[in-house]
């Protein structure tokens, strides 16, 4: 590690930190319904697309909530599913792509519906311009927009007080779409195009190499997919090599530029969270807790990848480990990028994950698996922490025997019991589909590595598809019918078996009246509880998935010290 190294990653939090109170004051003006900036030329488009789509404004109980949510996420996904299995007979395909085969076709649109953007396939090779445009692109807004809608529905929870509704899920995704995704969206694509990204519709482009090979060079329109990929955590690249392209990641300042795109919007909701519930101190204390595993994570992640491999040290090749990694960004930003892109549920990486040491490697699958809470995707990252908070509450009513209160809203079995269903359904996915994958001869045919590696390989996509990330361990052939199914049944249950829970817990706080704090009041505003909550987030995905993980990487780490390959 080099003191250069901390000043950029230390920089980088500076910096995000100084953006969460205007974006998240910005934020809670939108979706309060206040007039902003933007409202003179985008309230009338937002109040013409409530009378052409009939749904008005009314606000919904959490049951019409989650109905309209699953309904229109379920139009998401067969329009995009369509979309791929037509490809090759519509327009804007000027590489002549085929239609898209079914199990794989499944698998993108799972996936993108479910704001993972696991990949199967490499984007220049596979869909048409149409298809990532009209059809990767536009879930990547609407994957983004319902993540935020439902972060919205449960701060209302904690907000209101003996209600019957939790707003309008319909005007919860057209705001956060209308006002706060598509304008961040084209600033960041001008400036991207500015910085040197292509932006058009034009053929692959036909070059000869300096040995005189013939090249095709894929071109399309990058920036405006790259602008939503990171701002709505969706992850999903271009091109198959992700943001490791110098056509999605050209330079250093595109790169930083991406990184506080990942976490901005997430941070930013736990500033509207303190100020919906009338006291921003509770969102600072939560930001607290997110950034305390942050740092954690980039502390270990940087020094292993600093430290090196030892078989590489055996032979007497010192220095860190820059297998896999860009030049371009070195071993200090590959690092923070890892973590930042698994901590924030978005999946796209400027290195490969599969080429980290045994730790390192580690890092970013211990973020996913502790369930998005660490920023998380947008929204989902939030709203993903809260159960974590309603347990932490929990515990601390427990040692002090007496009903657990958060922000003046008593806590009892049924908000409990709905945040442990929303919290044990993520190792139940990942878990149960690595159990029989290992256990399956086609499916360990896909992996690169044999032993722990191997493991890891498997376990990493799970883990990466049920905690609706979408980063990958490159080692793992995933473009098979075993991997494309319950790959995609794992990003459905690890987004909707989340959501419905939270959505319930949402309509149970909205309508308990508001306890008076007293002495004997838990304050949930200070280093005590943020304590407490990292704890129990840290324990609860200890018990969890340790067993699992000490297969893998901690095995392969030992493995390496003592000079054993497998």
């Amino acid at each position: 590690m080099t003191i250069n190294g901390w000043i950029q990653i230390l920089l980088y939090c500076g910096i995000l930190v100084l953006l969460v109170k205007p974006l998240g004051g910005y934020m809670h003006r939108v979706f309060n319904g206040e007039r902003t900036l933007l409202s003179p030329a985008l309230g009338p488009v937002e109040r013409g697309l409530y009378r052409l789509a009939g749904t008005g404004d009314q606000e919904q109980h959490w049951t019409g909530y989650a109905a309209a949510m699953l309904l229109f996420n379920l139009a998401g996904f067969l329009a995009l599913y369509f979309l791929q299995r037509l490809q090759g007979g519509l327009p804007y395909n000027p590489a002549g792509m085929s239609a898209v085969e079914p199990g794989l076709a499944f698998n993108t649109a799972a996936s993108f519906m479910t704001n993972t953007n696991w990949q199967n396939y490499g984007g220049e090779s596979t869909m048409s311009y149409l298809v990532q445009m009209a059809g990767l692109t536009v879930q990547n807004f609407l994957s983004a927009a319902t993540g935020i809608a439902i972060a919205m529905a449960l701060i209302r929870g904690f907000a209101r007080a003996s209600g019957k509704s939790i707003g309008n899920f319909w005007v919860d995704m057209t705001r956060a779409t209308l006002y706060v995704l598509l304008p961040l969206c084209v600033v960041l694509t001008l400036v991207y195009v500015w910085l040197g990204m292509p932006q058009t519709l034009g053929a692959y482009v036909g070059a000869t190499t300096l040995e005189g090979a013939q090249q095709t060079i894929a071109v399309g329109p990058v920036a405006s997919q790259i602008a939503i990929k990171m701002l709505g955590t969706n992850g999903g690249g271009f091109f198959n090599a992700n943001a490791a392209h110098p056509f999605e990641n050209p330079e250093a300042i595109s790169n930083l530029i991406q990184m506080l795109s990942i976490f901005a919007i997430g941070a930013a909701l736990t500033n509207v969270f303190g100020r919906m519930v009338g006291n921003q101190r509770q969102g600072w204390a939560i930001l607290a807790a997110m950034g305390a595993l942050f740092i954690a994570g980039v502390a270990v992640c940087y020094w292993a990848e600093a430290a090196g491999n030892p078989l590489v040290h055996a032979l007497g090749i010192e220095g860190g480990n820059m297998e896999g990694k860009e030049a371009r960004f070195g071993i200090a930003l590959s690092a923070l990028f890892a973590v930042i892109t698994t901590a924030a549920s978005c999946g796209a990486v400027n290195a490969m994950h599969d080429s980290f040491t045994a730790l390192g490697g580690m890092i970013p699958l211990i973020n996913m698996q502790l369930g998005e809470v660490i920023v998380g995707g947008v929204g989902a990252g939030f709203y993903g922490i809260l159960m974590f908070i309603l347990i932490a509450v929990f515990v601390a009513g427990l040692m002090v025997g007496r009903t657990p209160e958060y922000l003046g809203k008593k806590i009892e079995a049924k908000e409990v019991k709905m945040a442990m269903l929303a919290i044990l359904c993520l190792p139940l996915a990942m878990l149960v589909f690595t159990a029989i994958a290992v256990l399956l001869p086609s499916a360990v045919a896909s992996i690169a590595n044999g032993g722990p590696h191997g493991f890891s390989e498997i376990l990493y996509a799970y883990t990466s598809a049920a905690a609706n990330n979408g980063s990958a361990f490159g080692g793992l052939t995933g473009n098979t019918p075993w991997y494309n199914i319950t790959l995609g049944l794992g990003m459905l249950m690890g987004r909707f078996l989340v959501i419905i829970p939270a959505l319930a817990i949402a309509g149970s706080l909205a309508a308990k009246k508001t306890v008076s704090a007293s002495a004997g009041t838990f304050p949930t505003d200070g280093p005590l509880f943020v304590g407490l909550l990292v704890g129990v987030i840290v324990i609860v995905g200890g018990l969890t998935f340790f067993p699992a993980l000490a297969v893998g990487p901690i095995v392969e780490h030992l493995a390496a010290i003592h000079g054993q390959t497998f």
